[in-house]
């Protein structure tokens, strides 16, 4: 695909967004989907599954610092619907979003949604995954692995909180103070180590992470899947060593020129096929 992607909006997909420069604006577009069995259980509280749906494609415009616009929605009808459209109102409310439109189909099988949202730069130029440079301190802007802690406490039916896998909370203010700040910028979605790789590759850069500073923003003794598991819609991004951020933010690593590996974590490259993170894969 990205042989037809050669407009310079869509920044070759290998970034969150598309940034399309229109009369003196950037307008951030992004586009994700939601599927039973993938992305949330059957037997889901559809309200729920409305939500997260707003809220993941709002983290991509939080990613780039953007102001949300409105979004369209791709909507299959299915048992739940009547709930599906109270979370869809509660979570535009919530973030002060219209809807503009979309589509609905009827189909058999597994349900599936899709959601665009757009958005409006605040700051330019809009940051993405290939600014990082070597120097620069990593950062985190948010928690990972409580995601994954919701996600087990629905699957095992504990009781315990399960909000953050349920409605995740896009960091909209945060994208957009960082944004001026930012050589990088981008959500951690399929886990912090697999993004954090791709924000290399993206940059021709190595990230030098450090699990000690990555453990004070992790579930205590969960470390090592927090950091795979993914979900968790914090962003990563680097700046400058005295940049003085206006977000609290906790420091992870450092970006070094490129090396062997796109990715050290306390000095040593991921093993060859070492799970990262969620990688959607056809069978």
């Amino acid at each position: 695909m990205r042989s037809l992607a050669a407009h310079p909006a869509a920044r070759g997909l290998n970034d969150d967004c598309a940034v399309l420069e229109v009369d003196g604006e950037a307008l951030v577009l992004t586009h994700d989907m939601m599927a039973e069995g993938t992305h949330y259980l059957p037997g889901a509280n559809m309200a729920d599954v409305a939500w997260k749906l707003v809220a993941v494609n709002l983290s991509d415009l939080a990613a780039k610092g953007a102001q949300p616009l409105g979004v369209l929605l791709g909507h299959m009808l299915g048992d739940g619907d009547e709930r599906f459209i109270e979370g869809l109102r509660q979570v535009l409310h919530e973030y002060d979003v219209p809807l503009l439109g979309g589509d609905t189909i009827a189909a058999h099988g597994p349900r599936a949604f899709g959601l665009t949202a757009i958005g409006r730069a605040t700051h330019r130029p809009v940051p993405a995954r290939s600014g990082a440079k070597p120097g620069d301190v990593i950062h985190l802007c948010g928690r990972i692995g409580e995601a994954m802690l919701g996600f087990e406490a629905l699957r095992d039916s504990t009781g315990a909180d399960s909000s953050a896998f349920r409605r995740p909370r896009p960091l909209l203010d945060e994208g957009q103070a960082l944004a001026p700040h930012a050589h990088a910028m981008m959500d951690v979605s399929d886990g912090l180590l697999l993004d954090a790789r791709r924000m290399a590759i993206a940059s021709t850069c190595t990230f030098a992470l450090d699990s000690a500073a990555i453990a004070a923003i992790a579930p205590p003794g969960r470390l090592d899947d927090a950091m795979r598991w993914g979900d968790d819609y914090a962003l990563l991004l680097t700046a400058v060593p005295d940049a003085s951020l206006p977000i609290a933010t906790q420091m992870i690593g450092r970006v070094l020129p490129k090396g062997d590996s796109p990715l050290l974590l306390d000095g040593t490259p991921p093993r060859d096929g070492a799970r990262l993170g969620y990688e959607h894969r056809f069978p």
